[in-house]
């Protein structure tokens, strides 16, 4: 049991590393020298990375309930890192619209 507890910590941590290294290399790519990638594109590729995650997601949890290859904590790693990914995507949404409403709210 104990085990379990430390794989699933292990692999929460995994996921959060790999969406954060995402969104840094999506900043590299915003910050890069002469290179500017509109914000459009940017959105896009997060949410295409993100819809992947949560396929991928889908696709081993029908594996493991019809018996295929796939054990029951690769479902769960694969279903805990589309969730991490979404909860991330809705809290950066969040601190955009906060900020639209500021920035409206102010008075020039």
């Amino acid at each position: 049991m104990e085990i379990a507890a430390i794989a699933a910590s292990e692999t929460q941590t995994g996921a959060i590393q790999s969406v954060a290294g995402g969104l840094a290399s999506l900043t590299r790519k915003a910050g890069g020298s002469n290179q500017s990638t509109p914000f459009a594109e940017l959105f896009t590729d997060s949410v295409s990375q993100i819809d992947k995650l949560e396929s991928d997601a889908r696709v081993s949890v029908d594996h493991m309930m019809t018996g295929s290859d796939v054990d029951v904590h690769q479902a769960m790693i694969a279903t805990q890192k589309a969730s991490m990914a979404f909860e991330l995507a809705l809290a950066v949404r969040n601190k955009a619209v906060q900020a639209y409403q500021s920035v409206m709210g102010m008075q020039f």
